[in-house]
C-alpha cells in the first residue's frame, strides 16, 4: 500500500460535494483566458493588488485595477447586483485575491478567485497588457 492509498478516496457523493463547492469559489487562468479570447466575458476581472504603476506595467487584459483595500459598496455600485467578480493577485504566495473575495462576499456579491494569479497566467504563457486601460485579450488572440 502506498501513501496515496493509505487514506481511502472519498465516496463519490462526498467528492462531488467537495469539488462542486471548490469550483463555486475558484476558477483558473485557462478558463478566464478562454472567456476573454472568445468575447464570452460574463464577469468583471479584478486586479486586486499592487500600485497603479505595477498594474500599468503588467496586468491581465480586461482586468480592472481595484486593490482589495479599496473594495467597498460604493466602488462596486457601478456594477449591477448579481455581477460575478473574478479576483486575482500576484500568485500562490499572495492572499490579496482571498481578501478581495471575502470583502466582495460580505457585500453580497458573487465572487470567485482565479487560482494562480499573475504567476499562473505567466506559467500558461498567456499575454499580458500594459498601460492604464484594461486592454482586450480577444484582440490579442
Amino acid at each position: 500500500m502506498s501513501y496515496v492509498t493509505d487514506v481511502p478516496a472519498a465516496p463519490a457523493k462526498i467528492a462531488i460535494e467537495h469539488f462542486s463547492r471548490r469550483l463555486s469559489v475558484e476558477t483558473d487562468c485557462a478558463d478566464v483566458a478562454s472567456a476573454l479570447m472568445t468575447g464570452n466575458q460574463d464577469f468583471v476581472l479584478l486586479h486586486v493588488v499592487g500600485t497603479v504603476a505595477a498594474y500599468e506595467r503588467r496586468h491581465i487584459p480586461g482586468a480592472i485595477h481595484l486593490p482589495h483595500r479599496e473594495i467597498s459598496a460604493e466602488r462596486t455600485a457601478e456594477w449591477p447586483d448579481g455581477t460575478l467578480f473574478i479576483a486575482y493577485c500576484a500568485g500562490p504566495h499572495c492572499n490579496g485575491a482571498d481578501q478581495a473575495a471575502l470583502k466582495l462576499a460580505r457585500l453580497g456579491r458573487p465572487v470567485k478567485i482565479m487560482i494562480g494569479g499573475i504567476t499562473g497566467w505567466a506559467d500558461e504563457e498567456l499575454p499580458f497588457a500594459s498601460g492604464p486601460d484594461a486592454g482586450d485579450l480577444s484582440k490579442a488572440a
